[in-house]
Order: C-alpha cells, then structure tokens, then sequence
C-alpha cells in the first residue's frame, strides 16, 4: 500500500502590521497647526517667551505625530474642534510693493549664486540649496504674511545666509558635517511678531542666521506705537 504523502496545511498570511497613528511621520500642515496653537497660547498668557521658544523648537524637531501632540496637551487650543486652518496668515501685513509670495519657496544655487532681497513677501517655508555655490535670503525688509516661516536650508560645499529683522523671534536646529550650522537665538516680545525657524544641515559647508543690525518689521513697530498713543489717551 503506497503511503501518500499529506502536505501539511499552509498557515494562513500574517496581516501587514498596522502603524498607530501616534507613529505616523508629521507633516509640514501638522507641524504649522502645533505652531499655530503655541504662538495663540502665549498670546493668551498661558506659555511664557522661554516656553514657547522650547516648545517650537520641539514643534520642527519632531518627526511623527505623536512627538507633536505633547507639546499642546496642556493647552486648551489641543482639545477645540479641527476643521481650522493649518497656518495663520499673520495680520495686519501691508500688501502692496512686494513680490507676491507663494505658500513655498525655493531659491537654489548650484555653482552659482540667488539673492532673495528687497521688498518681497515670505513664504510659509523657504526651501535654501546652496551646491557648490552661494544664498543669500535677506528678510530684512521682507512682508511676513504667515506668522511663522520655516527656512529649510541645505549647503553642500556652499554657503547659505540668512538675515532677519531685529524685531522677529528666530530660532533654529540643526547641524554639519565637517561644516557649520551656525543660528542666532532671537526672542520678541512681541506675541504678535514673525517667528522664523531655520532647520538645515552643512555638509562641507556654511549655514548662517542672525538679525541685521537695526532693520525691524515696520508694522510691528505701528502696532506698538498705536497701542502706546492709545494709553497716553486714556490718561490724558
């Protein structure tokens, strides 16, 4: 009698493992939305200067979703309602006499070099590559529409350059490789004023932020003017 050989059942298929949405990679609409929160929080009283800088630093540091949440668990804005923008165009920005900005921006120089100067509006986010060549972004006398702005800076044998005005909050994270990353730490004491962000590496090559020396953002200066001639009022 042939024995028949009986092959054995085959397991049934694994399912793919599912990621928890904490893991998931943030996007650059999430990172804007926790920022958005942040500068509203420390409008309101709820987060000092120093915090608010810690925290946004946390904000464009953090990779997945779940490194972003903590960062406004203990505010209120964390528990509203979505549905809201996810970036808020900063108010009270003139418009006119500038180049019209778009929500990205890209100034590149690859053996070569781009000035990005003058009356322009910022973008939501920069985007600097500097590849065997120079940048240059001067937001001295730039229109900030976007209450934050994130400069994504890359030089590679090259050399990118950023200036702001003195009036702005700056802040910055990254590194280089046998390079320099180099961003000068600015706090305003202005809720309402511009935040710039410069997250970037060098790779054999140079990154720079710092505030150009006595360039401020003229309606931030209006704004406080106002709000001192209207205190002179009342007690006069």
């Amino acid at each position: 009698m042939d024995l028949q050989k009986q092959s054995s059942p085959q397991a049934p298929a694994r399912p793919e493992t599912e990621v928890a949405p904490a893991e998931l990679r943030a996007s650059d609409a999430e990172r804007d939305r926790i920022a958005d929160i942040l500068r509203e929080a420390m409008a309101e009283g709820r987060l000092t200067a120093d915090e608010h800088a810690e925290r946004i630093e946390g904000v464009y540091r953090a990779k997945t979703v779940g490194e972003l949440e903590p960062l406004i668990r203990d505010l209120p804005g964390a528990h509203q309602e979505a549905g809201r923008r996810p970036f808020t165009a900063a108010p009270s920005r003139p418009t006119q006499g500038a180049i019209p900005a778009e929500a990205d921006d890209n100034v590149v120089a690859v053996f070569s070099s781009a000035v990005r100067k003058g009356r322009w509006r910022a973008g939501r986010r920069i985007h600097a590559y500097a590849v065997f060549g120079s940048v240059e972004i001067d937001l001295s006398e730039a229109l900030f529409e976007y209450q934050q702005v994130v400069v994504k800076a890359f030089s590679v044998f090259g050399n990118v350059e950023i200036r702001v005005p003195e009036n702005i909050s700056l802040r910055g994270t990254g590194g280089g490789v046998l390079g320099n990353f180099e961003v000068d730490t600015v706090d305003s004491t202005d809720p309402d004023a511009p935040v710039v962000f410069v997250d970037g590496w060098a790779v054999l090559g140079n990154i720079e932020a710092k505030p150009k020396r006595g360039k401020l953002v003229a309606d931030i200066i209006d704004r406080v003017q106002r709000k001192v001639d209207r205190s002179l009022r009342k007690h006069l």
